[in-house]
């Protein structure tokens, strides 16, 4: 049985099963700290029985005018756990709260280039690429900027794909 709650400090100390994997991005202490403070609600935690980690999300809320939108930071699920549809809850709980409580206009996220199994995944979603990022990764690897409009983008501009690609340094938003 899977609970899903608020990603908390004391989860700090309990998820590297989940950030093994390659692709999963782990970041400094302070960086969880900060979202877990100013942004509570998109901090979400899957856990299984005998409180294991099995996954989590993180995300914000940023922008400004019709650029205002959920941001998904992080979504990682622990190889042991994947193909049971928890990605895709933690998602639809996010997108959720970026248009039920920030009333947001779109969902973004960046992911790697090379990660076709979670391109593919974020299409089934809903996702589209709206945009490369030239050098977005360590390593410089190139990431897609993914986005899905949500119902206050009537008229789906959000989404109208970019051609030319852009520089991390030439992001709107951090």
């Amino acid at each position: 049985m899977t609970t899903l709650r608020r990603f908390t400090c004391n989860d700090l100390f309990n998820y590297n099963n989940v950030n093994l994997d390659i692709l999963t991005e782990t970041y400094n202490l302070p960086f969880y700290l900060t979202y877990l403070a100013k942004w509570p609600e998109y901090c979400l935690m899957a856990e299984g029985p005998g409180k294991q980690a099995m996954g989590y999300i993180l995300g914000k809320a940023e922008g400004e005018g019709e650029l205002w939108h959920g941001h998904v930071t992080a979504v990682t699920v622990g190889p042991d756990f994947r193909r049971q549809s928890l990605a895709q809850k933690l998602m639809a709980i996010l997108e959720e709260i970026s248009e039920k409580v920030h009333d947001c206009y779109f969902v973004d996220l960046f992911v790697r280039k090379s990660n076709s199994v979670a391109i593919n995944m974020y299409r089934k979603f809903g996702y589209i690429v709206y945009r490369t990022v030239t050098g977005y990764y360590s390593g410089d690897e190139d990431a897609y900027d993914m986005r899905k409009a949500l119902p206050r983008d009537v008229g789906r501009k959000s989404v109208v794909p970019l051609k030319k690609a852009i520089r991390p340094e030439d992001l709107e938003w951090e």
